[in-house]
């Protein structure tokens, strides 16, 4: 009997060795595995499913920490299924038990997790768990996130062995996660570079400003993974910033929103002049107006566009969606040059606009000076001519038609000193433009509805509208606000101001009750009475998605 004790306990320690040596090599292979990929994103999903191989955990999950140091900005799970995870609603932030690990980063093992004094308890759906092995990852000397393991097969508990392994891996897997952010930065250098290339090169071929906005919103878009990217600009008597460009599935009804500066991140980086980051922008206490504009996305970001005098010439806003990654430093610093160069970019193209303008005004100048000069003078000298020989004209219907001549010659010397001031003059009288108007218009409006409207503008509407024809529209669109603040019920309210082909139309849809099919408001006849005294027209839809949506017109007048 002894000899079979003997036996046994050396077939024990022989599956005991094989076991050991089984699960080490396990343990290079993972080390491999996770070493192998360059991709951060890979590298994380590796980790972890190699974490709940290692100890045979039915759940496993790696939590990465925000910039903060509290709290989790991304939540990788293993063990639940897309479906699990849905009804289990938003993903942890790192508080109760998952918070211990990232407040003592030390390996923490239990039997029942449930007893700990700082469990919270499992949210609705969620699956119940028991045992719990929880270990930090440290990349250079940093906690980058930690590795939450539950509920080891078989029923039994975590050991000082499977406490081992986790932390042997969690080595391996720092100086994995290490590479991966060291290879994924060169990469967004790489890819900053050729951004502002194509922006610089953009600029040189002589791109509109509307056209170079949506490079630069475009291509941070991309090589951050944002889901939303827009351009915001300070507007003159607005206590805001109008959305210029938009990228996002949303980006057209995001275009012309106006931000106000209280409440959001775009709004403070402006006032700042520097940028501000969201690991939940649209659920951060800091920015409740954001909750009202976007949902669904988690990690934001906003950088101002370039300074002068402690505020920004506009903001670049970027989101991903919620789950994702936060804005870390490395990737602040070449964003915010990016935006240096881009708001560099933007300011060039103002300066060009600007000489051209000169150039313009130049020319108008050169035309009124050599028409005073020279054809005026000549006109006048040929009247003076015509006259004196008018007396020498003995026939009376010469001498008529020579005096109806002298007539039309001082009439064209009215006609050219008409053009000639109009051409001086034009472009050079002060007060804002109706851009500006308008803007500043729908920016009041959002106190009387609740809420704010978004603005589209389109063509040059600060000067080929007349000044006569911009207080028509001007009007024409305060009436057409007040209407929906007044009458309409409407929760959404949408204002398009274009200038072009002849014609300036200006669109105000809303989601409200339409109009009355009575017949309509006296108000809107004086509206359609203002149209067609211009030569233009005044007409109203209801689109199939409900609502109202009314278009005044009026024709421009051309240049010959």
């Amino acid at each position: 009997m002894r000899l079979d004790e003997l036996l046994d306990e050396l077939q024990a320690r022989i599956d005991e060795v094989r076991g050991t040596r089984d699960r080490v090599h396990s343990l290079l292979e993972a080390v491999v595995s996770v070493g192998r990929e360059l991709d951060l994103a890979q590298v994380l999903r590796r980790i972890v499913e190699a974490a709940a191989l290692l100890v045979d955990a039915e759940y496993g999950a790696l939590g990465v920490i925000g910039p903060d140091g509290r709290t989790l900005s991304q939540f990788l799970t293993v063990g639940l299924t897309d479906e699990e995870i849905a009804e289990i609603g938003p993903l942890p932030a790192g508080h109760g038990l998952l918070g211990e690990v990232i407040h003592h980063p030390e390996p923490l093992r239990l039997t029942d997790l449930g007893a700990h004094s700082s469990s919270y308890g499992f949210p609705a759906h969620h699956p119940p768990m028991r045992t719990f092995l929880g270990v930090p990852i440290r990349v250079r000397d940093e906690v980058f996130g930690n590795l939450y393991l539950t509920d080891k097969r078989g029923g039994i508990d975590f050991d000082t062995e499977d406490e081992t392994v986790i932390s042997t891996l969690s080595v391996a897997a720092g100086v994995a996660i290490d590479n991966a952010r060291l290879y994924e930065g060169s990469q967004r250098q790489q890819r900053w570079l050729r951004a502002n290339a194509e922006i610089t090169e953009s600029l040189l071929s002589g791109s509109s400003r509307p056209a170079v906005l949506e490079l630069i919103a475009r291509r941070a878009q991309e090589i951050t993974a944002a889901r939303l990217a827009d351009i915001a600009m300070p507007v003159a008597g607005i206590d805001g910033l109008v959305v210029e460009f938009a990228a996002d599935t949303d980006g057209a009804e995001r275009q012309g929103l106006v931000v106000p500066f209280a409440g959001t991140l775009a709004g403070a980086a402006h006032l700042a002049g520097k940028p501000v980051t969201a690991v939940q922008a649209w659920a951060d206490e800091r920015y409740p107006a954001e909750s009202q504009v976007q949902d669904g996305l988690g990690p934001a970001v906003a950088v101002p566009l370039g300074t002068a005098g402690g505020e920004s010439r506009g903001v670049l806003l970027l989101a991903r969606p919620a789950g994702e990654p936060a804005f870390g430093e490395g990737e602040l610093e070449p964003l915010v040059a990016f935006a240096g160069q881009a708001a560099l970019a933007l300011e060039l193209a103002e300066r060009r606009r600007d000489a051209e303008q000169i150039a313009l005004l130049e020319e108008r100048d050169r035309i009124a000076r050599d028409l005073h000069d020279l054809a005026i003078q000549r006109l006048f000298a040929t009247g003076m001519t015509l006259q004196s020989a008018a007396r020498l004209v003995e026939h009376d219907g010469a001498a008529e038609r020579v005096g109806r001549a002298v007539d039309d010659l001082d009439e064209t010397i009215k006609i050219i000193r008409s053009t000639i001031f109009g051409l001086r003059t034009k472009d050079r009288e002060g007060g804002p433009g109706l851009r500006a108007r308008a803007a500043r218009a729908v920016g009041d409006a959002a106190t009387t509805l609740g809420h704010p409207p978004r603005l589209s503008m389109e063509g040059l509407l600060d000067t080929d509208v007349p000044p006569q024809i911009a207080d028509h529209v001007m009007a024409v669109l305060g009436e057409l606000l007040s209407n929906a603040a007044r009458h309409a019920q409407a929760t959404r309210v949408g204002v398009t101001l274009k200038a072009g082909q002849g014609e300036i139309v200006l669109t105000v849809s809303d989601n409200g009750t339409g109009i009355p099919a009575q017949g309509r408001r006296g108000g809107l006849l004086n509206l359609d009475e203002r149209a067609r005294s211009l030569g233009g027209s005044f007409g109203h839809e209801t689109p199939d998605e409900g609502g109202t949506r009314l278009v005044w017109r009026a024709p421009l007048p051309t240049e010959d």
